[in-house]
């Protein structure tokens, strides 16, 4: 923890009633609730924390608990949200009537965190469960790049299965375009379209793509291609064989007919083999 002691800041106003607090904190202030107790950024005039930095950077900032009951109020701070690390000066806090506690925290940016928001909450709880949150939002600096992959293509029950990964540091809008080459020439061609997702950095996101009429009998190669603002192109193939219950049929029964029809042949030339042996040998007799 960045704090070598734990700091709280209290601010006794045993004079005040709650309508007379200073303007920073108002009976109707946010995330104050009826049981006479609330939850914001220290100073006033700030409805969240909002804080900038680079990776690996520990940001700042003060949390005030303001107590305008008239019992002492014992609350437990914490935070929620991915990919944010938040420490406080004190988690246990025990706050006197008509007292507001200010506690510090820092909040520390991964070293290799990727540029963009990240958004939380710093929770205040007292102990019959009641909460109050204030948002939190971090802005990771750094260079913005766009980098998308499509991945793990298969064709599989009407269906072209893959993968998007946004593998840069920006929120994607793809587009996908679908292609299919078969034995005998293209099968499957649709145009670039954009898809109705948005890609956050780092994100994986499993997608699928309908083909109801494929190919009843053909060897194919299916290609996807993705693009996005400022990315580039990404490719993905898969390569498929069709084989529908009809066709294997036919093709087993013009094999069967094939099979016949050189079994014929073979028994016709033998045929004609025997005829001329039965005519050769009575000439050589009368000689």
């Amino acid at each position: 923890m960045p704090y070598a002691t734990a700091r709280v800041l209290l601010l006794s106003l045993p004079l005040l009633s709650p309508a007379l607090l200073p303007p920073a904190l108002p009976a109707g202030a946010p995330n104050a609730g009826p049981d006479g107790w609330s939850a914001a950024p220290a100073g006033g005039g700030r409805p969240s924390f909002y804080a900038e930095g680079a990776p690996g950077a520990a940001l700042r900032d003060t949390v005030a608990v303001t107590n305008r009951g008239t019992r002492p109020l014992a609350v437990r701070l914490g935070a929620a949200g991915p990919g944010l690390r938040v420490a406080f000066a004190e988690t246990a806090l025990d706050v006197p009537a008509r007292t507001r506690a200010e506690v510090p925290f820092t909040v520390t940016v991964a070293a290799d965190a990727r540029p963009g928001d990240r958004t939380g909450r710093i929770v205040v709880r007292d102990f019959a469960g009641r909460e109050r949150e204030v948002r939190l939002l971090v802005r990771v600096g750094g260079p913005r790049l766009a980098a998308l992959t499509v991945e793990h293509v298969a064709v599989r029950g009407g269906r072209i299965a893959y993968e998007l990964v946004n593998r840069g540091t920006t929120v994607l809008v793809p587009r996908l375009a679908v292609h299919a080459d078969g034995v005998l020439g293209v099968v499957l061609d649709r145009g670039p379209r954009p898809l109705p997702v948005r890609l956050p950095p780092g994100r994986r996101l499993a997608l699928s793509e309908p083909w109801p009429d494929p190919p009843a009998l053909d060897a194919v190669t299916v290609r996807l291609t993705v693009t996005a603002p400022g990315a580039a192109r990404a490719t993905g193939r898969a390569s498929a064989r069709f084989v529908s219950p009809g066709a294997a049929a036919g093709v087993a029964g013009g094999a069967l007919s094939a099979v016949a029809a050189a079994a014929a042949l073979r028994r016709r030339r033998c045929c004609r083999r025997g005829t001329a042996a039965v005519e050769v040998e009575p000439r050589g007799a009368l000689t």
